[in-house]
């Protein structure tokens, strides 16, 4: 690991500085200015930004290799410019003992690219009926603090207050995958006139809000945190202002996709944009958009959902839900929420680092590139191209022929490189 003066970068969005890299940590670059084995790293016309975490990501490992395994995404999120990722429970078998997700932190630190922070079923096996053991996940290595069922909504409201109940206890958090399942059997696409024109069934946009408005009065009787997945309606943004308002220690999360793309799409049948939650309408896009300008969603989180090319080269009532995002989220952001002036570089730093970070309880993130900090670094050209993924083993992404502008160009995961000149470093296999 050497040494690494980066010239010129502008920190968090403001005037050109320098950064320093030592021992896998943020140095004073007076510390290392002049030493003849300091490497120097010219990054004038970069944005330096801490490390991107994500809280909401599918790695299929195990169970799903075909689709991505935990070195493949991993090295999508370097080439995305996140450093920390949680890797969602819904595997085969699901992450729902200590040793499972053990096992899946393990494959995190030998690929060496992020740190893979393992999120823990609520659920035995997804099932709904029993709760998984929140509390030996919680103790093991590398302690879990966010638990979630993702896929599946935990429809049961006493199983779920149950779940609150236990988080609380162990200062993790609940990530609820809002969906009233009832309201939603057979449903492919928003619920709405454009369903009705295409012939496809509609996903109403309450089986979400009413979810979200059970669980933030079920968080607030028993004090607990609750995390919203996917946040994807006007309605629900409404629902979670109420709720913060009240003092309910609620979280929310938007995707990429829903920033960007809108109900409109699925009028070509292509299922590369069916996804779960569906595509909304356009007002739905720009009232989320608001919410993180204000506040009210407080990160955006990718749901990166790899799949083979057989589960989306199909017609679309058979086509899989889900999306690719880790290597475009950035871009994204950048071109939807910064470009327009809705937020500034340092609130992306915010919602796409320090908050999620916070949230999943990752330490490390406090202070974005701090004296002292672990050396999380992502370098962003904010002009460049974003170019299509190439990372993952899938290619399910729904941005082709967009132009989405804000390229990673340099990754450092606690000081080591991951990605330089947008290309992938190869890393020696680690050891946990």
């Amino acid at each position: 690991m050497s040494d690494i003066v980066i010239k010129g970068a502008a920190v968090l969005g403001g005037k050109p500085a320098d950064l320093a890299l030592s021992g896998g940590v943020f140095v004073n670059p007076s510390e290392i200015s002049g030493k003849r084995k300091a490497r120097v790293l010219d990054a004038s016309g970069l944005v330096a930004l801490p490390g991107l975490v994500d809280l909401h990501t599918h790695l299929r490992q195990p169970g799903g290799e075909q689709a991505e395994t935990i070195l493949s995404g991993s090295r999508a999120a370097a080439l995305g410019g996140f450093t920390a990722v949680h890797a969602m429970a819904n595997t085969i078998p699901v992450a729902d003992s200590a040793e499972l997700v053990t096992q899946v932190w393990q494959w995190g630190v030998a690929a060496g690219y992020v740190d893979v922070r393992p999120v823990g079923a609520v659920t035995k096996g997804l099932g709904g009926e029993y709760l998984a053991p929140l509390g030996s996940m919680a103790r093991s290595r590398p302690q879990v603090r966010v638990f979630s069922d993702d896929g599946k909504c935990v429809h049961d409201s006493a199983l779920m207050r149950r779940a609150l109940e236990q988080a609380r206890s162990l200062d993790a958090v609940i990530a609820q995958h809002a969906q009233d399942p009832r309201l939603t059997e057979g449903a492919q696409m928003n619920d709405g006139a454009l369903a009705a024109t295409l012939g496809l069934e509609g996903w109403p946009a309450v089986a979400e809000e009413s979810i979200i408005a059970r669980d933030v009065l079920l968080a607030e009787s028993v004090g607990a945190r609750l995390h919203v997945c996917h946040l994807s309606t006007a309605g629900s943004v409404d629902v979670v202002m109420w709720a913060k308002a009240r003092g309910i220690a609620v979280t929310a999360e938007v995707t990429p996709h829903h920033l960007l793309l809108t109900e409109d799409r699925v009028s070509s049948f292509d299922p590369l944009f069916k996804v779960n939650p569906p595509l909304r309408r356009r007002e739905d896009t720009l009232a989320l958009r608001e919410a993180v300008a204000s506040g009210v969603i407080d990160v955006v989180a990718t749901d990166h959902a790899p799949h083979p090319s057989e589960s989306k080269d199909c017609s679309f009532p058979e086509g899989a839900f889900g999306m690719l995002g880790l290597e475009t989220a950035l871009a994204v952001v950048m071109t939807t929420l910064v470009e327009p002036g809705l937020i500034t570089v340092r609130d992306l730093a915010r919602i796409m680092s320090t908050a999620p970070a916070a949230i999943g309880r990752v330490g490390g993130y406090d202070t974005p590139l701090g004296v002292g900090e672990p050396a999380h670094l992502t370098l962003v050209d904010p002009t460049g191209s974003a170019g299509e993924p190439h990372g993952s083993l899938s290619r399910n992404d729904p941005y082709r022929g967009e132009e989405l502008r804000g390229r990673v160009v340099h990754t450092f995961y606690a000081g080591t490189q991951t990605v330089d000149d947008s290309a992938l470093v190869d890393l020696p296999e680690r050891t946990a």
